[in-house]
């Protein structure tokens, strides 16, 4: 038998609340509480379908032409989205992230992007997962081991559903602030106020067979830790949250994500919520990009609570 192209696979437990991590891309798996399943899962053979768990580090979502400048000097990242000609979700999305600590609840793991092309800096970067007693807290750990100030951006790549419940059915929930504007490269071209009562509107919820989504948002204009919540006639909510770093989420509502046998079958709508620190082409833009002095330690976290 083969191993999961994931990686070695390991398993967390709290109480209701288990957990499967891959050690590719630090990759999350599999959240159950109460036996529900929270995220799309997927076979052991295949990628991460759409990207499905992945981790995005130095950089969440796309790069135009993977050009950009730093200290005065263009820097030019290999393509790896080649349809759109961009670089996409960063530069570990394909490493194994080694086994730093773990314990029965929660597990650290550690990759590095060194200099390479069109990426002058070494930055290191953890991953906790830790089981609490209602979800999942991810902890990003950042670390300049280099001898020059840096930048970046974290973002993650989870798919939510509430267990077997129709997808479409599922009502979401957001404080949308502002939505990022993009053309047919899925590149960033302006922002523009969500208004109140609009198409891009979720405060009072939605459901998702009515949304075609796949943009970035800028969300919590108050500072509250929610950045959107999921949840079905049955009462079943969950609550994406994220510290203050995390200032923006991508939505997506993909209707072709392919599914095990199973579990649906085929193909059919999901719903992507990616928590991200900065949106598309900010090593352009430079909007809330990090930046991180030589030695200097930056960490902040995401997460999941589940309640019915």
């Amino acid at each position: 038998m083969h191993p999961p192209v994931t990686g070695v696979q390991h398993q967390l437990e709290n109480a209701r609340v288990r957990v499967a991590v891959g050690t590719v891309a630090a990759v999350l798996r599999s959240l159950e509480v109460d036996g529900v399943q929270l995220v799309e899962d997927f076979a052991d053979d295949v990628l991460p379908p759409f990207g499905a768990g992945i981790t995005l580090f130095p950089w969440p979502n796309r790069v135009r032409d993977g050009k950009w400048s730093f200290g005065g000097k263009t820097q030019q990242l290999d393509i790896t989205e080649p349809s759109k000609g961009n670089a996409s979700h960063g530069l570990l999305r394909n490493t194994e992230y080694a086994v730093l600590d773990a314990d029965a609840s929660s597990i650290e793991l550690g990759a590095t992007a060194y200099p390479q092309h069109g990426w002058p800096f070494t930055l290191r970067h953890c991953v906790r997962y830790r089981a609490t007693q209602h979800g999942l807290e991810v902890t990003h750990t950042v670390t300049n081991l280099g001898a020059k100030d840096a930048v970046f951006a974290v973002g993650a790549h989870p798919y939510f559903r509430l267990g077997d419940e129709p997808i479409g059915d599922l009502v979401v929930t957001s404080d949308l602030t502002e939505r990022v504007l993009l053309d047919d490269r899925l590149l960033p071209i302006g922002t523009e106020p969500v208004v109140a009562g609009g198409e891009f509107d979720l405060t009072s919820g939605r459901e998702l067979r009515e949304l075609d989504l796949n943009y970035a948002f800028k969300v919590r204009p108050n500072g509250e830790k929610t950045l959107v919540t999921l949840s079905s006639r049955s009462g079943a909510r969950l609550e994406l949250w994220g510290d203050d770093d995390f200032r923006y989420v991508q939505l997506y509502t993909p209707s072709d994500f392919p599914r095990p046998e199973g579990h649906h079958g085929g193909t059919g709508l999901a719903f992507a919520a990616e928590p991200m620190t900065a949106p598309p082409d900010a090593l352009n833009s430079g909007t809330d990009l990090i930046g991180i002095e030589p030695g200097e330690v930056w960490t902040s976290s995401w997460g999941v609570t589940f309640t019915r």
